[in-house]
C-alpha cells in the first residue's frame, strides 16, 4: 500500500471511513411503465421508472412522444397568462411624466411658452 502512487484509488486509508452511516447495498428490483422487469444493485428493495432500454426511442429506433404530466399544455397556459403581463419599468415610464424638481418645472414650462409663441407665429402670417 505505501508503494501506491497518491493517484490510484486504493492509496487512500479506507479504514478512516465512518462506520454504520452508509445505506445497506442489495439487489433492486426495478419496474418499467412498459412492463419490463430487471434487478440492479442499489440501497431500496424497488424502483419504477418510466423508460427502460426495452422501450426507449433511442434503442429502439421508433418515436415516442413522453409529455408527463402534460409539460406542454402548462407552457403554453404560462405563455397565454403572461401575455397580459406588463413590466413595471414600461409602465412607469408611461404614466410618470410630471416634473419631479423645480428645474425641471420652469424647464417645461418655458418650452409650452416657446411652443405657443411659435404657433401664434404661424397663424399671424
Amino acid at each position: 500500500m505505501a508503494d501506491m502512487p497518491k493517484t490510484s484509488l486504493l492509496w487512500y486509508n479506507t479504514e478512516a471511513m465512518k462506520q454504520n452511516i452508509h445505506p445497506q447495498y442489495q439487489e433492486t428490483a426495478v419496474t418499467c411503465a412498459c412492463g419490463n422487469k430487471f434487478t440492479v444493485g442499489g440501497t431500496s428493495k424497488a424502483l419504477q421508472v418510466d423508460v427502460c432500454d426495452k422501450c426507449h426511442p433511442f434503442f429502439t429506433g421508433t418515436q415516442r412522444f413522453i409529455d408527463s404530466m402534460g409539460r406542454v399544455d402548462k407552457f403554453i397556459a404560462k405563455r397565454k397568462a403572461a401575455s397580459g403581463y406588463i413590466k413595471k419599468d414600461k409602465l412607469k415610464k408611461e404614466t410618470d411624466t410630471t416634473p419631479k424638481t423645480l428645474k425641471e418645472m420652469l424647464d417645461a414650462k418655458k418650452k409650452a411658452e416657446a411652443k405657443s409663441s411659435v404657433t401664434e407665429e404661424a397663424k399671424s402670417e
